[in-house]
């Protein structure tokens, strides 16, 4: 991969609510991405819950049209609420449907990870478990920075828009920190 190349990132939201704090940061890594990357976003709320029965007929569309962006994609951006304690349950849903095999689409892949919520940690603790998720199925995830958004009802507009400048400036640097982890691991492979 040559560092012309229009990188094709996949964001994946694990909330469904239509008014989440985490689309809303989904979407404003949209606006802030770098020259030369494209963010496409995986639309995860028609996945059934999963079920090895209906797997062994195979792969529902929803989940197929998800494994094909994984697939496709040069990186994913994963943002995640946190419920109870760690990632939500739909975004651990459309994980092990997608990682099933044949082909699993998420090995080798490099991610970045962020999230919002209304506590302090702002979904420190689920972005933790994602990321032992991310290591299991040979993801490589993006250390540096780290972006949890806490007391998110205080960081956004009615509109939906965040106006933390401090967390704008750290989505920022993360998508620029992605391409260049990217790029990193495309020469090693």
């Amino acid at each position: 991969m040559s560092d012309a190349h229009e990188l094709t990132i996949l964001g994946i939201c694990g909330s469904l609510r239509a008014g989440s704090y985490n689309k809303a940061a989904l979407r404003t890594a949209v606006e802030l991405k770098p020259p030369g990357m494209t963010i496409e976003t995986a639309d995860i709320g028609s996945i059934p819950l999963y079920n090895e029965d209906v797997r062994a007929q195979g792969f529902p569309p929803p989940v197929e049209k998800l494994r094909v962006q994984i697939a496709a994609a040069d990186a994913l951006l994963f943002v995640t609420p946190e419920y109870n304690y760690s990632m939500s349950g739909v975004l651990k849903n459309a994980i092990d449907w997608a990682s099933r095999p044949p082909d699993q689409p998420f090995a080798g892949k490099p991610v970045a990870i962020m999230g919002a919520a209304a506590g302090m940690a702002g979904t420190a603790r689920a972005q933790y478990d994602l990321r032992r998720s991310c290591v299991f199925l040979d993801m490589h995830p993006l250390n540096k920075p780290e972006i949890f958004i806490g007391q998110a009802q205080n960081k956004f507009d009615a509109s939906g828009r965040l106006t933390d400048e401090t967390a704008r400036g750290l989505i920022g640097q993360m998508l620029v920190a992605l391409a260049q982890w990217t790029r990193q691991i495309a020469r090693k492979s």
